[in-house]
């Protein structure tokens, strides 16, 4: 029996978001709008979505001990999830600088701050929440070794789901564990190197898998999905929509995906969901305070 259907390992960010007519060249400057801060981070981002869709979330993660710090902790507990695994202390809060342009998409330089102090020993210090798991999912918002100490102290029995961003070259013991790897066409071509060989989708989740993981998700924005696994590439449609922001919207889609996994469906059936929450998130402003519930996920 598990006490959490999804255990989020990653960042935890305030976001500081302008709005801009269009983003600045090398050297440029550029008048934006007002300031607003919201919580944010790829790890906090997934377990609001989660939570708010219904899941049993926590999260392990590391915040400052500051006023950014006490807004995600706020924003946690308000959407439901668990935050017994949020270490407070050792740095500033994590903070990402965002630029929106008019429309919607956007640009993010990442301050790691108390991200980076996410440790493997604060890891291994929190075996009870792995075992207490149905499904793990990480980023690579925190150290990579702290990613490689996740997949270490997995729970027999659990899934693993990796969204590797920002992208990074990874281990063949990471790669090994993903069930799924998720990747947007960036993420790919960084993840693949020298083996992205074609512009081909389909060719990259193909390539993807043969690195190791036991599944790969490519998302392709409003072009929908593809989904492979040992019996092929399954492309999965995309939600159309009005998009304001994308701001958090792949991390909603992460999340509902890993999520859904977890309750038993199959990864075509999960990702055609986590779609659909994606879409609805892109509909409004924000990261966190975009994420929809099922009830609004299912009247999409």
């Amino acid at each position: 029996m598990y006490d959490y259907d999804l255990l989020v390992v990653g960042s935890a960010n305030a976001d500081l978001v302008i709005g801009v007519e269009r983003r600045p060249a090398a050297g440029e400057t550029v008048l934006g709008g007002d300031l607003s801060v919201h919580p944010g981070g790829k790890g906090a981002n997934q377990a609001v979505a989660a939570a708010r869709l219904g899941a049993a979330t926590a999260l392990l993660a590391r915040v400052g001990d500051d006023a950014h710090g006490r807004l995600l902790l706020d924003s946690l507990r308000t959407a439901g999830a668990d935050t017994v695994g949020v270490l407070v202390g050792g740095a500033p809060t994590g903070v990402a600088l965002i630029t929106v342009d008019p429309s919607g998409d956007n640009s993010i330089v990442v301050s790691p701050g108390a991200n980076s102090r996410l440790t493997p020993a604060d890891v291994r210090a929190a075996t009870s929440l792995f075992h207490a798991s149905r499904v793990v999912s990480a980023q690579l918002e925190i150290p990579l070794e702290t990613v490689v100490e996740v997949v270490r102290d997995l729970a027999p029995g659990s899934r693993f789901v990796l969204n590797p961003s920002p992208p990074r070259a990874l281990p063949t013991e990471v790669l090994a564990a993903c069930d799924p790897l998720i990747v947007n066409e960036h993420e790919a071509r960084v993840v693949l190197g020298d083996a992205c060989v074609s512009e081909d989708p389909a060719d990259w989740a193909r390539l993807l898998l043969a690195k190791g993981p036991r599944s790969v998700v490519v998302t392709l924005g409003a072009d929908g999905a593809l989904v492979c696994d040992r019996s092929g590439v399954t492309r999965v449609p995309s939600v159309r929509v009005d998009a304001v922001d994308t701001t958090g919207a792949g991390d909603a889609f992460t999340a509902a995906l890993a999520w859904r996994l977890g309750t038993g469906a199959d990864l075509a059936e999960a990702a055609a969901y986590a779609a659909r929450v994606g879409a609805a998130a892109v509909t409004r402003r924000g990261a966190q305070e975009s994420y929809p519930t099922a009830a609004e996920v299912e009247a999409l």
